[in-house]
């Protein structure tokens, strides 16, 4: 499919791309710095060395380019959507779709920040805040393709696991639009973006649609930190936790996890113990059961695999039994239930702590 595109000269900051023909079978959101590019804006210098970079020299988070490519393999007559929503000033356009090209990725709906408008009317709370900004933009995009789960993707450096929990309990009805208001104005949200979220709302058709959250742990923020969002959210030290969750979730099979395992070990130098110990991690914070690994290690032992050797000289059949053999341990123990659902969360004290 080809790109769809918000039109970057528009000062309605309407998006204008048409929907796509076919209904989507699954729509994976994602956010960009910090979540799918390795980027550094902490200083002023960070941020003009990022925006000269060239797109060769734009770095990824380990695995998230191998993870996107396997969630968007097209099987059949399925179709998978992806979406772009980036904080990234839209003067960065051409170099970010020019690296996501590289990398073989062609986003559905690529949406970039409005800062030089922003800046330009003087409305400064906008060039950083991004409550306002992103979930406007969700709201925008989920009226032009039909409804379809969702899996959303951010980080900790600002405030993505609010946002996307929010949208999540409006799209699903859980928060209505004067509790919304409240919300926003608490987060200082210009009023008339306000207005334009509150007919977004009224516009949507509210039934439950997301599926599955990730935050990837860029600042190392600690994990506790996620539990008022629930099970739904799952903060994670790197991508291979994300595809074993999806795994369990049954949005990918086990051949993707495989060839996600090998990337992970060829580019980044991911040891099968590390692999190991990632699913570990995910079991003793109660986020993933154990009787998925002895799934996923049956699945992986009868999945096909190439027979060629790494750069590293390690046969991928050597990485996937020792890593398999790991995950037989790990499903001998005892299954701790679950993180449970605490309901919606106290968004109010959450956005202070943000503000």
């Amino acid at each position: 499919m080809a790109s769809q595109r918000s039109n970057p000269n528009d000062p309605a900051d309407d998006l204008t791309a048409t929907p796509p023909d076919d209904p989507p079978q699954h729509i994976f959101r994602w956010d960009l710095d910090k979540t799918y590019l390795d980027t550094d804006f902490d200083t002023f210098g960070d941020l003009i060395r990022t925006f000269l970079q060239k797109p060769e020299d734009k770095v990824n988070v380990p695995g998230a380019d191998a993870l996107l490519r396997e969630l968007l393999r097209r099987e059949g007559r399925h179709q998978r959507l992806v979406t772009f929503i980036s904080g990234s000033p839209r003067q960065m356009r051409r170099v970010l779709e020019e690296k996501l090209r590289l990398d073989g990725i062609e986003p559905d709906y690529f949406i970039l920040k409005p800062n030089l408008r922003n800046l330009l009317r003087g409305r400064f709370r906008a060039l950083r805040g991004q409550i306002g900004y992103k979930l406007k933009a969700l709201l925008t995009i989920r009226l032009k393709t039909p409804v379809a789960p969702e899996t959303l993707f951010g980080d900790d450096a600002e405030q993505d696991a609010l946002i996307y929990c929010l949208y999540d309990d409006i799209v699903a009805g859980r928060v209505g639009r004067a509790h919304v208001a409240e919300i926003l104005e608490a987060a200082r949200v210009y009023p008339d973006v306000i207005a334009q979220i509150l007919q977004l709302i009224r516009d949507n058709r509210l039934v439950p649609s997301v599926s599955r959250i990730f935050i990837n742990l860029n600042r190392h923020t600690p994990t506790a930190t996620f539990n008022p969002y629930g099970p739904r959210l799952v903060p994670i030290h790197n991508y291979f936790q994300a595809a074993l969750i999806l795994f369990a979730d049954q949005t990918l099979p086990a051949t993707p996890i495989l060839r996600i395992a090998l990337d992970m070990n060829q580019r980044h130098r991911y040891t099968p113990a590390m692999l190991a110990n990632s699913f570990q991690d995910l079991i003793r914070r109660r986020r993933l059961d154990p009787a998925a690994a002895e799934s996923l290690a049956q699945a992986l032992r009868e999945a096909p695999r190439p027979d060629a050797a790494v750069p590293s000289g390690l046969r991928p059949g050597a990485l996937i039994e020792e890593f398999t053999s790991r995950l037989e341990a790990i499903s001998d123990r005892r299954a701790a239930p679950l993180l449970s659902d605490m309901g919606v969360p106290d968004y109010h004290a959450l956005v202070k702590a943000h503000v």
